[in-house]
């Protein structure tokens, strides 16, 4: 069973991807996460968790989402990451969640997917997202392979570069950089909903016809990014910014 976590399409792509060759299911883990419904899964199929990277680590809302679940039948666990350049040390901390899950670890692998953080970077120009997704169809269809033939994926090296990013940043991008309290609808805003709807939180409610946020954000993008209209901002570091969504699974 394929179970991901996504917010503007990277994450969902790979995981899409990855079932259609090797024939399996497909869970978006947000109809749980919404609800704060714990997840009862079964599968004879080995696991593969698919989620984006944030900071060099698991989501936490992911990993939190895997702990709880209760998850039965085949024991091997693969972890596929879609990350702007590098995964840092992420794979020490999806093999530690194996072990309180009684996972087998079967290794984790990067796919490199267009930037969508724009509270903090740039996304890239349509012509050039779409240059990077072709670029990602190989690895994860090398992934792919692996899985389907019980291989697990290259061992990645954990260097001290990858520990600073894992264990010293994460926390502070928790700290500093995760939270709601800039969104903003702009008057261009149509009141369509769009952004409750997408929010794989639930973490936005409409009033009075504008989108309002609560305390329970994981800065997944998907409401700066999926706004019809790009009514929505962060502050003053959004503006101007190219919003980016994954058009393969758009909608």
């Amino acid at each position: 069973m394929i179970v991901y976590f996504s917010g503007t399409g990277n994450s969902e792509y790979c995981a899409r991807y990855i079932a259609k060759l090797i024939d399996d299911e497909v869970v978006d883990s947000a109809q749980y996460i919404r609800k704060k419904q714990i997840a009862q899964l079964e599968s004879e199929k080995p696991w593969v968790f698919v989620t984006p990277t944030y900071s060099w680590q698991l989501p936490k809302v992911f990993k939190s989402f895997i702990r709880q679940s209760g998850l039965s039948g085949n024991k091997s666990a693969y972890f596929v990451m879609t990350c702007g350049g590098s995964v840092g040390g992420a794979a020490s901390g999806a093999l530690e969640l194996c072990k309180e899950k009684g996972l087998r670890f079967k290794g984790l692998t990067p796919i490199v997917m267009p930037e969508n953080l724009i509270t903090m970077f740039k996304a890239p120009e349509p012509d050039e997202a779409a240059k990077i997704v072709e670029k990602a169809i190989p690895v994860i269809e090398k992934a792919a392979s692996l899985i389907k033939d019980g291989k697990p994926f290259e061992k990645l090296s954990y260097n001290f570069l990858s520990y600073l990013g894992s264990e010293l940043s994460n926390p502070l991008f928790y700290k500093f950089a995760v939270s709601a309290k800039k969104f903003y609808a702009t008057d261009e805003c149509i009141g369509c909903g769009l952004c409750e709807q997408k929010c794989v939180m639930g973490n936005i409610a409409m009033q009075d016809g504008k989108p309002k946020w609560g305390d329970n954000c994981t800065q997944c993008m998907a409401c700066i990014a999926r706004c019809p209209k790009q009514a929505i901002e962060y502050g003053k570091s959004s503006k101007g910014k190219t919003r980016y969504v994954c058009k393969a699974f758009e909608g």
